[in-house]
């Protein structure tokens, strides 16, 4: 059966305001251009004005929205190139932060990788996206804090949360869930035999297959949601 997912979820903090409305823009629910209304954002998450004021900040930093005086806030236009930019900017840093992963994780560390990956395979094998996200986000830190880098870590976190949208938005492609697995699993096995470089490269390659599979989300800067087929 082939059918759009609804990927909005209710709530009443910041942060998940920010995924509902990531989510929304990033997939095509809200189009470039429209306006965001503070008062209907508000009454819709049955907050006050202040949360959503600091939601719109934060979406505004991660290029998804435009804050401008006397306008208010309306969808940004993503053009390829500039999502393409980050992700360059994204793979370059997981490159690095598995390289060190492989090098510096401690065994209990790499112990506890290898445990959470192979019980991710049960979540692709039950098609479980929801769950598989989750289990993708604590993956990606794992490494981010393997590496063992207080600055390396700050600067890949800031940059994957301006991308944390369209890489959500990923897993809505037919056959993506199972390839990301098998991207992470070429990388869980060069850090548990201390190749550096191989997982840095895995690594690397991983965001930017990942990269080219959110392209799908903009066309000329306009994003839509291709339709699934279960």
């Amino acid at each position: 059966m082939t059918r759009k997912r609804n990927l909005v979820r209710a709530g009443t903090t910041v942060d998940q305001m920010v995924r509902a409305i990531s989510d929304r823009i990033v997939t095509g629910i809200i189009r470039p251009g429209e306006k965001l209304d503070e008062l209907a954002l508000a009454n819709r998450f049955n907050v006050s004005r202040t949360p959503v004021r600091e939601a719109l900040g934060q979406l505004a930093a991660m290029g998804l929205v435009d804050r401008r005086p006397n306008r208010g806030a309306i969808v940004a236009v993503v053009t390829p190139n500039h999502l393409a930019s980050m992700f360059e900017a994204m793979a370059e840093l997981e490159f690095i932060c598995a390289k060190f992963s492989a090098e510096r994780m401690t065994v209990g560390e790499r112990r506890a990788l290898e445990i959470e990956h192979k019980a991710a395979a049960q979540l692709v094998k039950a098609r479980a996206d929801e769950d598989y996200e989750l289990f993708n986000s604590d993956f990606h830190t794992r490494l981010y804090r393997g590496a063992h880098s207080a600055h390396i870590y700050e600067l890949t976190t800031l940059t994957r949360s301006r991308l944390a949208p369209f890489r959500r938005a990923q897993f809505r492609l037919p056959g993506r869930l199972e390839m990301s697995w098998q991207e992470h699993d070429v990388i869980v096995s060069a850090i548990l035999r201390g190749d550096a470089n191989a997982a840095g490269l895995a690594a690397k390659t991983h965001v930017s297959l990942v990269s080219e599979a959110s392209a799908v989300f903009t066309s000329d800067g306009i994003s839509y949601l291709p339709m699934c087929t279960d």
